[in-house]
């Protein structure tokens, strides 16, 4: 499978001084070259864009970035231990595939090519034997890890198979293990402060999360994601579960290194509602506050959040600063009152904030 990737001392790009390496100066002189660091961008070339996370969350990010982009890659996740993920991971000892699958049927087309795919690999079994809750996706993902002994050939195979409008990649080779440090997690000891294990038990805890991390501590990223990070033109993170989707990224060392030394742009993208557990109550500035405590060398270029989220604008912003990054706030949310992105409206937020704050010229 694939290795490791060598760390900050062998990064193609080098931060400068400053939290997340930037400054104004390096920044508006990278503007006047171009986004990749001194190759002036050709009129009506898209923009280079990697979106991270998982679950959910991303599969709304990418179903929006696929609008705006043919040059798209998502970076997945790789801690799921639950449902058909973890028993395929259990069983065979491979990487859980289920946000891979989803992040491929995200970037799926609208036409009845792509939108058949999405089903057939999203379409889980109903029986009374084994195959029963197995999505045909993971079977076909893991079967094909097998045959090639490559996660990435492996994915983009399915992605060609697919007709995908992007590229998904795992965050790292090896299946990695969420740890939080929760308070309360035992309602009958709601000041204790206990290890809880495993992704599905993290997202669905009662407690407050005081911190997570990932077993082993130092896992090797996948080559070809950190090399996408250092190319890009706009790095997107979130939405998603905060703590074990879109947190784990900043977990794994060399990925780590390649956010922080990019010049890319970086837009965080907030959730439209707390996550019944995992994050009961918190608003989103707290989102960026937990964000620092994990991550506090990470800088920003745009926070972008639902307008109707957002109760006190002032507070996020103050948040906001402390990475460097300015509040884009922009109708997001379905209207149907259901707490999912529109993918339409996602699209068109982040194509104004790509044009607004990359000020290098259209991509179009």
């Amino acid at each position: 499978m694939t290795g490791r990737t060598p760390r900050l001392n062998r990064l193609r790009r080098v931060a400068p001084e400053g939290r997340g390496g930037r400054s104004g100066d390096a920044r508006d002189s990278r503007d006047a070259r171009g986004a990749r660091g001194g190759r002036p961008r050709r009129r009506g070339a898209q923009p280079k864009v990697v979106a991270l996370g998982g679950g959910m969350g991303l599969s709304a990010s990418l179903a929006a970035l696929r609008r705006i982009t043919g040059d798209l890659t998502a970076v997945v996740t790789v801690a799921d231990d639950g449902g058909s993920s973890g028993r395929l991971r259990d069983e065979l000892g491979v990487l859980p595939p289920g946000d891979l699958r989803k992040a491929l049927a995200a970037l799926c087309g609208d036409d009845d090519w792509g939108q058949t795919w999405a089903r057939v690999i999203q379409h889980r079994f109903q029986t009374e034997g084994d195959l029963h809750g197995h999505a045909v996706g993971n079977v076909l993902i893991v079967a094909l890890w097998e045959q090639l002994g490559d996660h990435v050939q492996a994915l983009d195979l399915v992605g060609r198979l697919l007709g995908a409008h992007g590229r998904v990649l795992p965050m790292s080779a090896v299946p990695l293990e969420l740890q939080a440090l929760v308070k309360g997690h035992d309602p009958d000891r709601p000041d204790d402060v206990d290890t809880v294990r495993g992704q599905a038990t993290v997202a669905l805890t009662q407690g407050e999360v005081q911190s997570v991390h990932l077993v082993p501590h130092d896992p090797p990223a996948v080559p070809e994601a950190v090399a996408a990070v250092l190319d890009a033109d706009w790095v997107v993170l979130g939405p998603g579960s905060w703590f074990s989707s879109v947190m784990p990224h900043l977990l794994v060392p060399e990925l780590l290194d390649a956010l922080t030394a990019t010049k890319a742009r970086r837009v965080l993208s907030l959730n439209l509602v707390p996550q019944p557990g995992e994050t009961e109550g918190f608003s989103p500035q707290r989102h960026l506050e937990v964000l620092a405590r994990h991550a506090p060398k990470l800088a920003l270029d745009v926070v972008l959040a639902d307008t109707a989220a957002v109760p006190d604008r002032e507070s996020l912003t103050e948040a906001a600063k402390g990475f460097g990054a300015a509040v884009e706030l922009a109708p997001v949310a379905r209207t149907d009152g259901t707490p999912r992105h529109d993918p339409e409206l996602l699209a068109a937020a982040y194509d104004r904030i790509f044009r607004m704050h990359g000020r290098i010229g259209p991509w179009r």
